[in-house]
This record gives C-alpha cells, structure tokens and sequence, in this order.
C-alpha cells in the first residue's frame, strides 16, 4: 500500500474527538446499497459513535422506479434530495460511479459535507481506454444485452472481484435484481452520465482521500492516480482487490477509512 500524506486544502470542520460524524456511503453503476452488504457495519463498528447512513442513486434500490438523469450533476441534484433529512455533517464515500457523485457533491456543493472519499472512480480528466479498459468493452456490451439475471450477475461479480465469495453472495445479488431490478436504461443513463464526468481542476474545500485498487481489470487505477495528482490528495492504493474493493478487502477499507477520520479530527 502506497499512502501520500499531502493533504487538499481545507475549510475549517467541527470533527474533534468528541464530535459525532455522519458517514454517507453511495455505490457505483447499476447497484444499489444493498450491495455494501457487511461493510455498513464493519465501518460503525470502527468508528464508535459516528453513524452510518446508505442513499440509492436514482433507478437503483429504493429509487428503482425512478428515472434516472444522465449526468453526474444531476444524479447528484437528486441524491442531495434525497437526503434532506439526513444529520450532517456528512462525509460521503462513494464507489465508481457513486464516487463521482460525491466528489461532484463535495466540489458544487460543499454545505455541510466535511470530507470526500472517491473509491476506484474515473473522470473525464483520464483517457477514455483508462476509464474503461479496452479488453472488457465487449463485456460490458454483452452485460447490458444479456436478459439473464444470474448470468449478468455471475459476470459482474467475476468483473468487479479478485476473490472467491460463498455462492450465498451472488444468490443475494440475484435476489436483490428480481425484487429491486435496475432497467438496461437505467444503466445506459449512468453509463453515459459516468462517460462525460469531468470534476473541477480545483479540489474540493475539504479532506479528501482517492482510494484504488492497482488489481482493477474494470477501471485503469492510473485514472485515480490523475486525480490525485491533480487535487494534490491523499491516494492510497490496494494491490490485489478488483474493482469493488469493500467487497474484496473490507477491512482494509475501514482501517483507511478510520484513519482518514482521525487526521479530520486532529484538525
């Protein structure tokens, strides 16, 4: 793991010790937050007092009937919506394309959000054939042509994964489909939203952390690496996880994420 310790600039967070902070935690393409699974969990139970909080993008879980938009800003538009009511502040953790959600949030919107955390995203300041390597282009197409639920989420799962997981995983995912289906237009919008991404050069106001798996054979880890680079951020990178590393290595995840919180909390 390689940790670059120079952190964004900063505003001023009531994130002491003794403060309590809501995490919001958004997932990627086509998934809902169903798919965090144990991991909600995992992060509470590590950061003692804080709490834990999970939003569907638009077309995905809860918002499956939803339409949803085909930009980031405007997926972001609805998840603020949605999340009115919620405690703040919040520090978002997003994955792939929710990692773009929340690093858009963190940049146009910063009001009550004390911290960003983007996990294996992309952004229109990488090349195109690092957003989505070349070899998996015709997996992806045959993703959002095939109408069987257990072979797409059998693929999924070999796409976005390193490792073995019981076969209880993959019959909750398919579970999670027939009672919750994402629609192929629902991924198409998203995919296209995710396609145009391109953050402010200027980073957000906040703490940010840019997490990457280097093991990813969805998404080049080169394209958080940019990022990082450009926002002059922490990075911190898996070397064997796929492309849904709190699936692959959730504890690793939360000791970062744990970490992250308690250098906000001496500022």
């Amino acid at each position: 793991m390689r940790l670059r310790s120079e952190p964004c600039a900063r505003r001023p967070c009531n994130t002491g010790t003794g403060d309590r902070m809501n995490w919001l935690l958004l997932r990627g393409l086509a998934r809902q937050s169903e798919h965090w699974g144990d991991f909600p969990a995992l992060l509470a139970d590590a950061i003692p007092g804080d709490r834990v909080h999970l939003l569907d993008l638009p077309g995905t879980g809860a918002r499956s009937h939803e339409a949803s938009p085909d930009t980031i800003p405007a997926i972001r538009e609805c998840v603020q919506a949605y999340a009115r009511d919620l405690p703040t502040p919040m520090i978002l953790v997003g994955l792939s394309l929710g990692g773009m959600v929340a690093l858009d949030w963190a940049c146009r919107e910063p009001q009550d959000i004390a911290g960003v955390v983007a996990i294996n995203s992309s952004s229109g300041w990488s090349p195109f054939w690092h957003r989505l390597k070349p070899d998996r282009w015709a997996t992806v197409l045959g993703l959002l042509a095939d109408s069987s639920v257990d072979r797409r989420e059998a693929a999924i799962l070999s796409l976005t994964s390193n490792s073995e997981h019981p076969p209880q995983l993959l019959e909750h995912w398919c579970e999670l489909h027939h009672r919750l289906p994402v629609t192929r237009q629902t991924a198409i919008r998203q995919i296209r939203a995710a396609a145009r991404y391109r953050p402010p050069p200027q980073p957000p106001n906040m703490p940010a952390l840019i997490m990457a798996s280097r093991a990813d054979r969805l998404v080049n880890s080169r394209c958080s690496e940019k990022l990082a680079t450009l926002w002059g951020c922490e990075l911190a990178d898996h070397s064997w996880a796929g492309h849904d590393l709190p699936l692959d290595d959730p504890q690793w995840v939360v000791a970062r994420l744990a970490e992250f919180r308690h250098r906000m909390a001496r500022t």
